[in-house]
């Protein structure tokens, strides 16, 4: 006696159809079409989710400079004043300090000035 496929046939289906839940049409109805909505689905969720991190260094480095403009200072200049000053810090919470606290931002500006000088 033979096994059949069908079980594992109607598994995958009902798995790929599962993850086309919601798509319109044919794309959420129809396991060859579903199929290839959710394989470009998933491959461009994976580029999304390395090019959030990319937007957000962006978005990061745009507050920094804008704070940084307010002081006196350049982008570059600042981090390079901040690398000579010993001061360790990453792009988030830099900018996190320009928004929440312009004092603090102001003292850093003022540390990376005294080493570029």
């Amino acid at each position: 006696m033979r096994i059949k496929g069908g079980v594992n046939a109607k598994k995958k289906h009902n798995r790929i159809l599962k993850l086309a839940k919601g798509y319109r049409g044919a794309r959420s109805k129809q396991y060859r079409i579903a199929k290839q909505s959710v394989m470009r689905a998933l491959t461009e969720s994976y580029k999304g989710r390395k090019e959030r991190k990319r937007q957000f260094r962006q978005l990061w480095i745009a507050r920094i400079n804008a704070a940084a403009r307010l002081n006196g200072l350049s982008y570059s200049k600042l981090m390079f004043g901040l690398k000579s000053a010993g001061i360790d810090m990453n792009r988030k919470m830099l900018s996190e300090v320009a928004i929440a606290d312009p004092d603090g931002f102001k003292a850093l500006c003022d540390a990376a000035k005294a080493k570029l000088a």
